[in-house]
């Protein structure tokens, strides 16, 4: 029996005979897996340890950018720092003639204040709390009996077939888990329209576009409640454009977000896009824009080469994943206009590619930034004091379990793989994140 078909009896109990193929006269001698597709988040991500002894639960504290300006609130929209005059002199000013020394007066200044009462700047400290916390989740083997390994072909590379294929899954987890955790913390929202596409707008994180935006609204469905979704209203009408990216690169710089940039290029800071092939293919060869690939040979950073990325293209690195979110419009209501099509389909334990993906209408890209937030993996623990367990590695690592059941497992003949993953997301700098929602389908550029 193959293994494609001993995962369709069931799992569990049902597969522990069939979990590796017996029959050595119907296999060759390579044992052959399916990939799948990998994508940037992995390596990109920034990742630190998770501390011990703070709670499930943490805060990250976050300084605003800030400015000079002429008010001690903060409202003035002069943010030019004022120059004044050290001291007022005495005498002619006009020109060639010389001033007369006198009594030195200090400018704008009284005997009951401390320094000048006007000419003064003011630098406003803004800080903002935001929450995260501890989550967790396993990935788990079929249940594989000793009886597999006595009468299984070529047991050890399927074996390592398997185990392979766990680490793959282990790998696939963090990636979606980065991507959506991402997109769940950028904080701003561009929406591709045909004409009059507006500026990146602050999330909001409910259908009530008044709502002050934050942190906290819930990865893929921001894309509805960003959407206007009333009606259908709302959903993007054009294709991604390299205006667009244009707004959005030009917005970035100003913003500060140039300082940890994934490169620069003759001076100028160059940020990581992160698309599908397709939507990558759209930007290069729009029309008017293909000389920009023809001529661009600067050098890639350090950090991005490793990927196999080789030019930058108009202030970005197109770093493709090909597992971007897409979506199709469904019926549409006060919470729903949208449906996620996701690429891989499951049935009875075998995966394939979902036809649907191909041809869905929405698609997502990100503007991919280091501190937009960085995820925290708890370290093994050991507490001492005679206490001992076997420590546990939260990065999806396998570990094979056998544990003796008096009903079960009474002889210890039977075990899995077992991996556990957990990270907190520590928000930073939101605001450098960016969600771009375009439609594919479209042949007309977002203007």
């Amino acid at each position: 029996m193959a293994i494609e078909d001993s995962f369709r009896t069931g799992s569990g109990v049902e597969t522990l005979n069939t979990v590796l193929a017996e029959e050595a006269n119907r296999i060759g001698a390579d044992v052959h897996r399916s990939m799948l597709h990998t994508s940037p988040w992995i390596d990109l991500i920034k990742k630190a340890a998770f501390p011990d002894g703070m709670g499930y639960q943490m805060t990250s504290l976050i300084y605003d950018r800030s400015v000079p300006t002429s008010d001690k609130a903060g409202d003035n929209e002069i943010t030019s720092a004022i120059w004044t005059d050290v001291a007022g002199g005495t005498g002619s000013t006009a020109f060639g003639t010389p001033k007369v020394s006198g009594v030195q007066n200090l400018a704008d200044t009284m005997q009951t204040e401390i320094g000048p009462l006007t000419g003064t700047s003011y630098v406003n400290v803004a800080k903002t709390l935001r929450n995260y916390n501890l989550k967790k989740m396993s990935i788990e083997s079929p249940r594989i009996s000793i009886e597999d390994l006595r009468f299984a072909a070529h047991r050890g590379e399927q074996l390592r077939a398997i185990v392979d294929l766990l680490a793959e899954s282990s790998r696939y987890t963090w990636e979606s888990r980065y991507r959506d955790e991402y997109d769940r913390l950028c904080g701003k929202f561009v929406n591709c329209l045909s004409s009059s596409t507006p500026s990146p707008t602050k999330v909001v994180d409910s259908i009530d576009a008044s709502t002050s935006a934050d942190e906290q609204f819930t990865g893929i469905p921001t894309f509805n409640i960003n959407l206007a979704a009333s009606a259908g209203a709302g959903l993007p009408t054009a294709n991604i454009s390299n205006a667009i990216m244009d707004k959005v690169y030009f917005e970035l710089v100003r913003s500060g977000a140039g300082n940890k940039a994934y490169g620069r290029e003759n001076g100028r800071p160059v940020f990581g896009l992160v698309l599908s092939s397709e939507a990558s293919y759209q930007l290069q060869t729009e029309a008017g824009f293909r000389d920009d690939v023809r001529y661009n040979s600067a050098a890639v950073s350090d950090l991005i080469a490793p990927l196999g990325i080789e030019k930058s293209f108009r202030g970005f690195y197109h770093l493709v994943d090909d597992l971007a979110p897409r979506f199709n419009a469904i019926n549409a209501n006060a919470t729903t206009a949208i449906a996620r099509i996701n690429a891989y389909t499951t049935e009875n334990g075998l995966t394939s590619v979902n036809s649907n993906y191909e041809s869905a209408d929405y698609e997502l890209a990100y503007v991919l930034h280091e501190e937009v937030f960085e995820s925290m993996i708890p370290e093994p623990i050991s507490v001492g004091s005679g206490v001992t367990f076997d420590p546990v590695n939260y990065k999806g690592d396998f570990t094979w379990n056998n544990i003796k059941s008096e009903t079960t497992n009474p002889d210890g003949t039977i075990g899995y793989f077992r991996g556990v993953l957990a990270s907190a997301s520590k928000p930073i700098k939101t605001d450098f994140g960016y969600v771009i929602a375009f439609k594919r389908s479209s042949s007309t550029p977002a203007a």
